[in-house]
């Protein structure tokens, strides 16, 4: 099924400067269409076509029977989609953890549906390397010194260079499927015609849900939060949680400087059995807090453990939640719309 749904042809051209990729996929008799655009801000030349093909392996243009979904596309008065419950999905610093929420919208969507969310991608490589550079470094911006200096101007005007993008598209919800992005959603955001999901605001929901009780009687109920950081000291997760009255456990400053740090610097050096005993011990340290779960808001660490591990079973993944959140927006404006 994966092989049907993310089936493309790269096509290298002669230029090899930064490309910017956009996927479209539209449910349209379950035929998927993808396209090459150029970054709007940074209109650099293209090193790569991608042709998305249907189910039968064929590109849609080269059917008869695509004429109807071209007419309806370019009926659109300009959008590369024009279906109610499009989702705009703004690429972060993973590539791989965009396509693995992708993988999951388009599976999970179909369970109880006939055919998956329409969606328009972007993802741009400079900006997958600025967010991940910065999250991955987080130790050498450990000071308040080092942080202040930095300057993320240039990352917040990409990421909103590519919302405005989004919104021209046709989507009528973004979704940001990276922890370290959100660090400036308000600022990206502000102003936007369309709604935007919020990871952290997805997952404290959920877990409001769910209706946990606390480990003992008469205890708040606390949840914990593992991250990188930059992402910790963002502190979006720790502000949703609490609005949703939870008691919040971060990592004390020794597990983050002994444990944490090292951890993502071990995944640096590629030493994942290293970084991966450190994981465990950040975990448990938490744990041991009466927490009665907790987020995992980094990909690199929800990579490192397997999936049988007892400890990954006490974690929560909040892209998960963000891809649950997503195609219940979806239904929802297909109720709406019709």
């Amino acid at each position: 099924m994966e092989s049907k749904v993310l089936n493309w042809k790269i096509k290298k051209s002669k230029f090899e400067t930064h490309p910017s990729i956009t996927m479209v996929s539209t449910n349209t008799r379950q035929r998927n269409v993808c396209k090459r655009r150029l970054n709007p801000v940074l209109a650099v030349p293209p090193s790569s076509v991608i042709l998305h093909t249907d189910e039968s392996g064929e590109f849609p243009e080269s059917r008869n029977s695509s004429s109807s979904s071209n007419a309806s596309l370019s009926s659109c008065a300009g959008s590369l989609l024009c279906h109610p419950n499009t989702v705009g999905i703004m690429g972060g610093g993973s590539v791989d953890s965009t396509l693995s929420f992708v993988r999951k919208l388009v599976h999970w969507s179909k369970e109880n549906e006939e055919t998956c969310t329409p969606f328009v991608l972007c993802s741009d490589p400079v900006l997958n390397r600025e967010l991940l550079s910065l999250e991955r470094n987080s130790s050498t911006l450990c000071s308040r010194n080092a942080r202040s200096q930095f300057d993320h101007s240039p990352i917040v005007e990409n990421l909103l260079s590519k919302r405005v993008f989004l919104e021209k598209s046709g989507a009528q919800c973004i979704v940001v499927p990276c922890h370290i992005s959100h660090s400036w959603h308000d600022e990206v955001f502000k102003g936007c015609s369309i709604p935007s999901l919020h990871m952290a605001e997805c997952v404290s929901r959920e877990l409001k849900e769910a209706k946990l009780k606390p480990l003992e009687a008469g205890s708040p109920l606390r949840i914990g939060v593992l991250a990188t950081d930059v992402t910790l000291k963002a502190g979006f997760y720790q502000e949703k949680l609490q609005n949703e009255g939870f008691e919040v456990v971060l990592p004390d400053k020794a597990t983050i400087e002994h444990t944490v740090i090292p951890a993502i610097d071990a995944i640096n050096r590629k030493d994942m059995e290293g970084a991966r005993n450190l994981l465990r011990i950040a975990l448990q340290v938490l744990l041991v807090r009466e927490v009665n779960t907790v987020i995992l808001a980094s990909n690199d660490m929800c990579d490192l453990l397997p999936r049988d591990d007892p400890l990954l079973k006490k974690c929560i993944d909040p892209m998960d939640a963000l891809v649950m959140s997503t195609i219940k927006w979806a239904q929802q404006a297909v109720k709406e719309g019709t």
